[in-house]
């Protein structure tokens, strides 16, 4: 059974919306940040990244960033920009990006199902990242960036994601990246309970995406004993069908001491590398896009190669760690490296 309660969003008055909404706080850096807030008050980098409110080269996990994160959030609270929901709802939130379009329900998933594994994760996260979150979310109160969840497509949500998208919306906003994002609320208890009742059908949940956000809810849902609103913590959460999975790259700092050459060649020896005139966007499985000494490569593992090991042994993240990052970079644990970052979303490529 899954569990997605209805909760009393924070959220920006209409009109204000489209100042005051800004991309994930993990998509950009601290600089591009500092440079898209610029003269904008109302920017939430205030909050998700308060780090572009102090000095230049201030450490992103110093008190003080934290500090400073709680201190905006209050003042866009106190000044009206960002006002609490009465009653707990769900919100219909729509995104459309070129061709494609997903529609899911923000809500809040337990954290007692994610810690039972009801919720089920398929990646490790990094201490410092995880530590991150928690700080940040202690020291607002408050959690400002979803979890992206799905489930398998149920015909009774779908019915109901439709009926609800047919009403007026509470935000529609086009972001600076060309992104169409729209909301609605649903506070007619008689849907909520319908909305509530269909998920509690299903079986299981899938984290997507944020899983240091997870992982960071859960660490405070124990050491609060699940006092206050610490139970839950907040999703969106797409049916399966309506998913587009975006890359999420490796940047390495260095080649470990080698050259770009040995690197290719011992490639060659694992399977087929091409140089190609253009960004790569791996087609198939067991395909990689690099980019080492401004030039691009596609590389495809050989199926004696790929085909060796259990299931998990044979995905491309595994391929990677296993055959490339770990024995030809040094890179033996990403979660804790600090010669490795990433790179996701639309950002991912280019």
């Amino acid at each position: 059974m899954a569990t997605l309660k209805p909760f009393k969003a924070v959220r920006p008055k209409k009109e204000l919306a489209p100042d005051l909404c800004e991309l994930p706080y993990d998509v950009l850096s601290s600089a591009e940040a500092r440079e898209a807030a610029a003269g904008h008050p109302l920017s939430f980098f205030h909050v998700s990244k308060p780090e572009i409110d102090l000095p230049e080269g201030t450490d992103p996990y110093s008190d003080e960033v934290y500090a400073k994160g709680a201190e905006n959030f209050q003042k866009l609270l106190s000044e009206g920009a960002l006002y609490q929901d009465e009653t707990a709802c769900y919100y219909l939130y729509r995104q459309i990006m070129g061709d494609h379009s997903q529609t899911g329900i923000v809500a809040a998933a337990s954290c007692q199902e994610y810690l039972d594994e009801i919720i089920k994760k398929h990646e490790f996260t990094r201490p410092d990242k995880e530590n991150d979150r928690v700080r940040h979310i202690e020291s607002l109160n408050a959690q400002t960036g979803p979890v992206f969840l799905t489930y398998r497509s149920n015909d009774v949500l779908n019915r109901i994601f439709e009926e609800q998208s047919s009403k007026e919306a509470c935000v529609d906003i086009t972001a600076p990246d060309g992104v169409r994002h729209t909301a609605w609320t649903i506070s007619d208890e008689q849907v909520i309970h319908q909305i509530e009742s269909s998920f509690e059908a299903i079986s299981t949940l899938y984290i997507a995406d944020g899983h240091h956000r997870s992982a960071a809810a859960g660490r405070i849902y124990e050491s609060r004993k699940g006092a206050g609103s610490s139970g839950g913590f907040l999703t969106v959460v797409f049916p399966h069908d309506q998913m587009q999975i975006l890359a999420y790259n490796r940047a390495v700092k260095d080649l470990n001491g080698r050259r770009p050459e040995e690197i290719l060649s011992t490639l060659e020896g694992l399977g087929t590398l091409a140089e190609s005139d253009t960004p790569v966007d791996p087609e198939c499985k067991n395909e990689l896009g690099i980019y080492m000494g401004n030039r691009w490569y596609r590389f495809q593992f050989e199926e004696k190669v790929a085909d060796k090991g259990n299931a998990v042994e044979q995905l491309d993240v595994s391929l990677l760690q296993n055959h490339v990052l770990s024995p030809l970079l040094a890179i033996e644990d990403p979660r804790k490296s600090t010669r490795i970052s990433f790179v996701g979303g639309i950002r991912g490529v280019g």
